[in-house]
């Protein structure tokens, strides 16, 4: 079901095959972080209207034996939101996607005590299209583990499934207003669109490291979530000189905007990056690394053309393929479901999915501690980073032309 991507139209009607037999099975689960961290998250949102920052964060947490995790999808309207992006009826799709995934939590504690040794490293993360802030939730919490702060941003132009924010009314009158995914009208173009919502969202991660900014300085922020989280523990625990943005499909080419309006990103990673959205003449003006980590089976020669134009011969620009990867091998889907559904609805490639996130976040750790300046062992995984492994290809399997450089 890949809400979390670029996907064409006719592709999200074959979601109906799920009705063919259930995926429930007591092996499925999101993978936990493989770190020295417990993980906590925790979510923020931060006023009234739709223009403040809402976002899942994710962090070192004190160990919890009987701590909550919370659901995996947080409540029906997330349904609703993705049955829309499928073009699904949705009474229907709600029953099916409850059953096949309602039961699925989070690998991480709900609004656990913060704990580090150290301050943390942050991350902003950018969901894809038809996507929101929970569905990226092994690559999160695995960055959690190993020590990061991390902010999944849900994005509040109307790219994804589902969103929502409270109004400003009296207490008794309150309630949520929900944005739902904006479809392509009849006959319109998608790139202006999708440009407008490019900006946006990059926006959207910049004013997600303000309010962290704003935290990590002993800020009292107001959460209108009032979640039981003790937001003034996280005073001082961020390391605001080692800040990084990543993101999959739409948000591979929010990663890139954003580089390009904040300085404050040291380096991107984007992942399975759909480079539609953005306008050519941002490449030049981005000057920070960047690490594309691309499936096997989603590139092609137009999209690898445009990764090319932002190589650089003095700034450290990489490229590597997973083999047996699809463009969800990414999201959580690709574990939640059986194999049979799984590669139906090419939620699963060939490889396991948990040997390709491994492979993901092992040399998304090399990178970032690479060019944030990290004092880890995240080394181990150098050569990663220049494909050096059986089930990775040195940049890309897409043959390009030469005249579509």
């Amino acid at each position: 079901m890949c809400a979390c991507f670029y996907l064409p139209d006719q592709k999200r009607s074959a979601l109906s095959f799920f009705t063919m037999g259930s995926s429930c099975s007591n092996n499925l689960g999101i993978p936990p972080g493989n770190g020295p961290n417990a993980v906590g998250c925790t979510d923020f949102m931060m006023d009234h209207t739709a223009e403040g920052t809402f976002f899942r964060l994710y962090y070192p947490c004190q160990e919890m034996e009987s701590a909550e995790k919370p659901d995996w999808v947080p409540c029906k309207e997330y349904f609703n939101g993705l049955a829309d992006f499928m073009k699904m009826n949705r009474a229907l799709s709600e029953r099916i996607f409850n059953y096949l995934f309602g039961s699925f939590k989070i690998p991480a504690y709900l609004d656990a005590p913060f704990k580090s040794n150290e301050k943390c490293p942050v991350i902003i993360f950018s969901h894809g299209l038809g996507a929101f802030r929970t569905l990226y939730s092994a690559i999160c919490a695995e960055m959690a583990s190993q020590g990061f702060i991390v902010a999944s941003v849900e994005h509040r132009d109307q790219s994804a499934s589902a969103t929502y924010y409270f109004c400003d009314k009296p207490e008794s009158e309150r309630s949520n207003e929900w944005m739902y995914y904006r479809a392509l009208r009849h006959g319109e173009s998608e790139f202006p669109l999708r440009n407008k919502q490019v900006k946006q969202r990059a926006d959207e991660c910049i004013l997600a490291l303000d309010k962290l900014t704003e935290i990590n300085s002993g800020i009292s922020v107001q959460n209108v979530l009032e979640t039981q989280f003790d937001w003034s523990t996280l005073k001082n625990s961020m390391d605001l000189c080692r800040i990084a943005v990543m993101g999959h499909s739409f948000g591979g080419a929010t990663v890139i905007e954003a580089l390009c309006k904040e300085v404050k990103f040291k380096c991107g990673v984007a992942l399975d990056s759909w480079m539609t959205p953005l306008d050519d003449e941002i490449f030049p003006r981005v000057k920070q690394p960047i690490f594309f980590i691309n499936s096997e089976k989603f590139q092609w020669a137009g999209n690898i053309s445009r990764m090319k134009k932002l190589d650089s011969a003095v700034i450290q620009r990489k490229m590597i393929t997973i083999r047996g990867t699809v463009h969800q091998s990414f999201p959580d889907f690709t574990f939640l479901t059986g194999n049979w559904i799984g590669k139906l609805m090419k939620l699963k490639g060939e490889i396991d999915p948990e040997l390709a996130i491994d492979l993901c976040n092992n040399a998304t750790l090399a990178f970032l501690q690479r060019h944030l300046g990290l004092e880890k062992n995240f080394n181990q995984w150098d050569p990663l980073i220049d494909g050096e492994d059986e089930n990775l290809i040195p940049g890309t399997n897409v043959n390009l032309l030469q005249s579509a450089i």
